[in-house]
Parts: C-alpha cells; structure tokens; sequence
C-alpha cells in the first residue's frame, strides 16, 4: 500500500494514460520510497515492467550482469544471456526485443506500457561507462518513437540528475517530459505509515519519533508496536548495536563524492540554530570565497532536504541557511560526540531529562514547523500569505534612529508570515509537554519583539503575534492580550 505521495500519484497516472512515450526523472534522498512508488505503481498496472538497479561503487561489468539478469527474467523466461560488454549493446539487446512483432502486437493489443526502469542511474554511470551517450542515442532514435514507452531514472543522487539529465547539453537536453522530487513524510503521513503497520501512538509521541527520525519511511519502517517513543529511538538510534547508528556516514557517502565536505558544511550551519549566513560559510568553510564549490554544494544540501535557503523579511539579498533534516539535527546533536560504551539502555531517557535535550527539541520543532507551513496557515485561518520568513536584528544596529536605540538588545522572529490584506503576522514557535504559559515576563519579551519589529521595520502594516505550540498555551490575561492564534499539534497534523 502506498502511504500518501498523492500528487506523486496523480502524476504517474497522467503519464501512464498519456498516448505518448514519457521520460521521466525522479529524485529524493536516500531511504525515502523512490523505488517503492515506482515498483507499487506499475505493479498494479498493465505493463511490460523492466528494472535495472545500480550498485554503489560497482565496476561496469558488474553493473551489466545485472542488467543481464533482470533482461533474462522480464523477456527470456530467465534462459541465461551471453556477458554484455557495454552499455550500447546492452541498450541494443532491449530495443530488439521492445520492437519485437510479438512484443509489438502483444502491447498494441492490450494497451500495455513498457516500463525501463533505471533505478539508482548515478550508479549505473561508472567511470568511462558511455551510459549517457547509450541513453541518448536510443531514447532520441528508438524508444521515443514508440507510444507505450515509459523511461524512469532514478537515484538518490538529484545533483547528478540534474546536472547530468534534467539540464543536459547534449542529446538528452529538453527530452525529460516529467520531473518528480519525492520528500519525507509529513505528520500526518507519518501517522497513516505507522497505522498501516498496527502501531497506533499518541500524536505527541509521533511528534517525539518525527523529531528523530523525520518522515524518511525506512527510518520508520524500524518503529516497533508496543514501544514507547523514546524506546524506540533507544533502540533504532542510540543502543550500540541501533540499526541507524552509521546512517549519518552512509547517506553522506551514498549521496556525495566528497562526503566529508559536505558533512563538514552541514555542521556548520547546524551549529546555529537562526542560520547562518553566506559570507560567514566562506569564512568557516573549506571553500574559497565567492567560488562555485560552495554554491554547488549548498544547492544540493537543499535539492536533498537537508537544508532550506532564505532572505530575511526585508532583505533583498543576503541568503541564509538553516537545517530542517530532523534525523541530521538528532545525530550531531547526541550521537557525533557520544561514545558507544556511554549508550547504555537508558542512555535517551536519561537525554530527555537535561536542558540540554529542551534546546535541541525547539531547534527541531522549528525545522518540522517549516515543513507544515500550509497547515500553519490553515491553522491561522489565514486567508493570504504573500511570502513565509524569518527576521532579525542584532544588537546596535547601525540603521535605526538613536531615539529607537533603546530598543535594540536584538530581537528574532521565528517564523513570519506576511499578508496580502495589509498586516504581518509573528510566530513565535514553542515546544513544551504541557500547554505554553506567558507570563508577565515573556509578555514583556513579547511586547518588545513587537516594538523592536516595528522600530526597525516602519511597517505600516498591522502586526499580529501568534503562537505555534505542540500543546497549545495557557488562557491567562497575558495570552489573551497578545495572542491573536494558537496552531497545536492537532493543526500540523491537519
């Protein structure tokens, strides 16, 4: 069963149904259910369906007796084939057999598909493989002549599709006719993948998972019934012998050549939990300043999930990065620097009781906030948003009239959300176990977000300040003076 991907869904019915042939990339991070959605799709339609997987770091021959072998089982009853020695031949084999006159009246007849399915085609491409220039030269004069065709490249690796596929510039340039990126799970998706598997939480202990492990299906997929949530993230992330305790290292080295810079650079910007800007990357960074390195790898931490890029409200240029891979978050916040003999089976209770674990869970609850910025906005009943960010000022700033001084101890706006209907609303993002309270203190630090905001700004534009917290927050007359919406846990998984 194929837990959510609805627009995914609708998508691949509209390719299937098309009366022409389709070439069709698909990307997404490591784990995430590309090869699942594709298999599970197909699987329920009629269609010739053939696959080939590539293998991380496998040799060209290596990668041909795969092909070898899922050809003999597809259209030679598995009668074993004689070794491949490249690419060109190999595509040669599969068009004779597509243009076949029994595969060709067989198809014709039923209306089926033949589905090429090159899964993990990053793989595939070794070194002088000629893959490319194979897959150009039959996609252009032969399978792209044929109706019924549907071609399917895939890898985790959307940097390399990109550049290599999508943005080609030779042969393959503008042939890719549908383009699909596959994300994590959200909340509510999370909660139907769980269910499916008889697990049925309480939603603030799906939260807790989410905050771990994301909505990556795989991670999931090791969530056991019976269990509470920090028993399981015990046991999948911080026993010894956890099955996601060398994660961080393989999804790094699955994704990237240079593994360890792009580690590197997703430490840095963890390291703050506002973001961190491009001039202080440069500055911490093995990259050199204003070179492509740095813009490369910045864009493909972002095509990958694991980072998201913004401009403060008010800014035109001046980008920011921030991480909201929660599975990343967790492991350089408890796992990169714990020793395996200090995990012991209480290691993570014993985690949820220091301060420390208060400050991650906010970092956390944030970067899966920015993921459910429309069941915010519906939480709200906001009718308009022309744009989501963040703002801040820091200390002294040197644009603001001395009469406003005083007002500047820097301020932060976690989330801010500004209207078409001449007003900005402030969110200020909060996770606690028991309902939120202001009291006359934080209503004061309220207050002078507002006024710094207003000072810094010259908005004319009416200022409401809002409040996303798991459990909601506690009806005083603080709350009631200052809050004009309260998004809870039951909203986010809307």
């Amino acid at each position: 069963m194929i837990i959510g991907r609805k627009t995914e869904l609708q998508r691949l019915e509209k390719i299937y149904k098309s009366k022409e042939a389709e070439f069709v990339v698909l990307y997404g991070r490591r784990r995430i259910g590309k090869t699942f959605l594709i298999r599970e799709f197909f699987k329920t339609k009629p269609a010739v369906f053939f696959q080939v997987t590539g293998s991380q770091k496998g040799t060209l021959k290596k990668q041909l007796a795969h092909f070898s072998e899922s050809f003999s089982q597809v259209f030679t009853e598995g009668a074993e084939m004689k070794p491949l020695e490249s690419w060109e031949e190999a595509f040669k084999t599969l068009t004779k057999f597509i243009e076949a006159r029994e595969i060709k009246e067989i198809t014709k007849k039923t209306e089926e598909k033949i589905v090429i399915f090159l899964d993990e085609l990053p793989w595939l491409a070794t070194a002088r493989s000629g893959i490319l220039e194979a897959l150009d030269y039959y996609w252009n004069h032969h399978w792209s002549r044929h109706s019924n065709i549907i071609l399917v490249v895939c890898g985790s690796s959307a940097s390399w599709l990109i550049k290599n596929i999508i943005y080609n510039s030779g042969g393959l340039h503008n042939r890719c006719t549908a383009e699909m990126k596959l994300s994590p799970f959200n909340l509510a998706e999370t909660e139907e993948f769980l269910r499916s598997r008889e697990i049925k939480l309480k939603r603030g202990q799906i939260l807790e998972l989410y905050m771990a492990l994301g909505g990556v299906p795989y991670y999931l997929s090791y969530v056991e019934k019976g269990l509470t949530a920090t028993e399981n993230i015990q046991k999948i992330l911080c026993d010894i012998n956890a099955p996601l305790l060398d994660e961080f290292t393989k999804l790094f080295k699955s994704l990237f050549k240079n593994a360890k810079a792009y580690q590197e650079l997703i430490k840095i910007i963890a390291s703050k939990k506002e973001g961190v800007d491009r001039v202080s990357l440069e500055e911490n960074s093995q990259c050199s300043p204003g070179g492509g390195r740095l813009s490369d790898q910045l864009e493909q931490l972002e095509q990958t999930n694991f980072i998201i890029s913004y401009t403060p409200w008010g800014k035109e240029r001046g980008a920011y990065y921030k991480v909201i891979d929660e599975f990343c978050l967790f492991y350089l916040s408890w796992l990169e620097s714990s020793k395996a003999k200090e995990r012991l089976a209480d290691f993570w209770a014993k985690q949820t009781q220091k301060p420390s674990y208060h400050v991650w869970a906010g970092y956390a609850f944030e970067a899966i906030c920015r993921k459910h910025i429309g069941q915010i906005i519906a939480g709200l009943n906001l009718k308009s948003a022309e744009s989501i960010s963040t703002w801040r000022v820091s200390k002294n700033k040197k644009n603001v009239e001395q009469e406003d001084l005083e007002l500047l101890a820097g301020a932060q706006i976690d989330l801010l959300i500004d209207r078409s209907d001449d007003a900005i609303t402030l969110c200020e993002i909060k996770y606690t176990q028991a309902p939120f309270v202001i009291d006359k203190a934080y209503a004061e630090v309220l207050k002078r977000k507002i006024d710094v905001f207003k000072a810094v700004t010259k908005t004319h534009k009416e200022i409401f300040m809002a409040l996303i917290s798991a459990n909601g927050v506690k009806e005083n007359k603080y709350s009631e003076d200052l809050i004009s919406g309260v998004v809870t846990l039951e909203a986010l998984f809307g």
